[in-house]
C-alpha cells in the first residue's frame, strides 16, 4: 500500500536534501548571501527545465517535424520538482511549510476566482 501523499512529499524533501548535500550544497543555515546565490542558481535551472519542457511539446506552429514527447515532458516536470524543492529548502521551508502555504494560497486563488479576479490585491497573500 502506498504511503499517504503528505508522507511522500516529506520523503521528496529528504531525498532532495541528500542529493544536494552529495553535490556539496548544504541548504540549512545558509547566509543571506548564499541564499541569494542559490535562489538565483535554482531559478536559472528552473528556467532551463521549463525550456526543456516546452521543447517536449510541438510549439513551432510553422514546423511539421515536431512530435509531442510525453515521456520527456514527465521527466522535465520531475526535474522542476528537484529545483523547486531545493529553492524551498534554501528558504528554510520544510515539506509541511510548503504544504501549508500551498493550502493557504489555494484558498486565496479560489477567493480571487469567486470575486472575478478583476483587481490585483497585493495584500491578499501576505498572511501566507
Amino acid at each position: 500500500m502506498d504511503a499517504p501523499a503528505r508522507d511522500k512529499f516529506e520523503e521528496l524533501f529528504c531525498m532532495q536534501q541528500a542529493l544536494n548535500e552529495r553535490i556539496g550544497v548544504h541548504t540549512t543555515g545558509m547566509s543571506e548571501e548564499d541564499q541569494t546565490k542559490w535562489l538565483l542558481n535554482y531559478s536559472r535551472a528552473v528556467s532551463q527545465e521549463m525550456a526543456e519542457l516546452i521543447d517536449s511539446v510541438p510549439w513551432k506552429w510553422w514546423a511539421k517535424y515536431q512530435k509531442f514527447d510525453a515521456q520527456n515532458a514527465r521527466v522535465e516536470v520531475v526535474d522542476l520538482f528537484h529545483f523547486l524543492i531545493s529553492m524551498a529548502q534554501v528558504l528554510g521551508m520544510s515539506a509541511d511549510d510548503v504544504f501549508n502555504a500551498y493550502v493557504k494560497k489555494n484558498e486565496v486563488n479560489f477567493k480571487r476566482q469567486d470575486a472575478g479576479y478583476a483587481v490585483k490585491d497585493h495584500d491578499d497573500s501576505k498572511h501566507i
